[in-house]
């Protein structure tokens, strides 16, 4: 028989008929054997009702004691980057509330899939967190194969925040906004280009997305990482690039680069005076990167419900969440619910990106 494990999506249990790891115990009501009839008391709907209710109230909440050990808190990404800054966040106010060690994993490589093949593989106890990006949702177009299935393996928690791209050009690009850019792309078809720090990951994709919403002919030039792709926007050598917030944000200041738009669906609280790519003529664009808290499938509803609601709380404390906005995150903490909704959703609209783009990893 399937079964509906936390998150809501259906699995079928191991053999067809495997009843999940944290349901091991249950309360019997022995049949009576032959002859025993006439001796037993009758076992009437109320009687058994009884006795039913009588063993919930006395099983353990699978919560009441988590975590009972060290936390594992894996990111797929190497120290020092968002996904390590957000990370270390909450998993140091996890382990102040729990009086367990987080202990953050940095298990980069591979576009991420190594460190979330690691998680996808652990137990589904609670003690293994995954700091997921929407990365693991492009990685589900991306890769012909891969050794898990985001959507299956695991069971969301919630969103932490996101942040959006800034539309950046150089400066010597005579052009002042996205529709005079998309101007000049259509006048000269095939001669402006765009940076990105690589093949099929979010900043190629954006670009990609606003490529085919535009309707413009421009070359894709992939580096391999943000810092070089913006030293060669820097350099006039890339006309654009749709760039993370806090490497462009001095640059712009410094009147090095000049943003045009960014890339959310309401503008950006570091840049309130510069529009939306949606506002400036390309209805319906809406493009961030938003980083998650996820856990394997089959982890305890409790557990899950546990960690959504104490991790909303710290992402609401002033301080952290003014040490998430200086990085240029915006907050979210959505219910379980949600993010199941975001997920399933980022995988279509990421996987129309990736086959309009062409970009395979593999």
């Amino acid at each position: 028989m399937p079964d509906l494990k936390p998150g809501g999506i259906l699995h079928a249990s191991p053999g067809g008929g495997g009843r999940p790891k944290h349901a091991e115990a249950r309360c019997r009501i022995a049949a009576p054997t032959h002859g025993a009839a006439d001796t037993m008391p009758s076992a009437t709907p109320i009687r058994i009702a009884a006795l039913i209710a009588l063993a919930c109230c006395a099983a353990p909440a699978p919560a009441a004691d988590y975590p009972s050990k060290p936390v594992r808190f894996i990111v797929p990404t190497a120290a020092g980057g968002p996904s390590d800054t957000l990370a270390r966040a909450v998993g140091t106010r996890l382990s102040q509330n729990w009086g367990q060690p987080v202990v953050v994993d940095n298990r980069g490589g591979a576009g991420g899939t190594i460190g979330t093949d690691i998680a996808a593989k652990s137990p589904a106890d609670g003690h293994t967190l995954l700091l997921a990006s929407n990365a693991a949702v492009i990685n589900v177009s991306l890769y012909s194969k891969l050794p898990y299935d985001f959507a299956t393996d695991f069971a969301p928690v919630t969103q932490l925040g996101e942040t959006p791209f800034v539309l950046a050009v150089h400066p010597a690009v005579p052009v002042k906004s996205v529709r005079e850019l998309i101007a000049l792309a259509k006048a000269k078809p095939g001669t402006l280009s765009y940076g990105s720090a690589g093949v099929g990951v979010a900043s190629h994709l954006s670009g990609a997305i606003f490529q085919s919403n535009a309707g413009i002919d421009v070359v894709h030039v992939p580096y391999k990482g943000q810092a070089p792709a913006t030293a060669d926007l820097l350099a006039g050598q890339i006309a654009y690039m749709f760039n993370n917030p806090i490497t462009c944000l001095p640059l712009i200041k410094a009147g090095r680069l000049r943003a045009l738009a960014v890339s959310g669906a309401r503008r950006f609280a570091m840049l309130p005076d510069t529009p939306t790519v949606a506002e400036s003529g390309l209805p319906g664009f809406d493009v961030t990167v938003w980083f998650s808290v996820v856990v394997p499938a089959g982890t305890p509803a409790p557990v899950i419900e546990r960690l959504n609601h104490e991790i909303v709380a710290i992402l609401h404390l002033p301080e952290v969440r003014e040490r998430l906005e200086a990085q240029g995150v915006e907050i979210i903490g959505n219910s379980t619910e949600a993010f199941a909704r975001v997920i399933k959703a980022d995988i279509v609209k990421w996987a129309a990106a990736v086959k309009q783009s062409g970009a395979r990893a593999d």
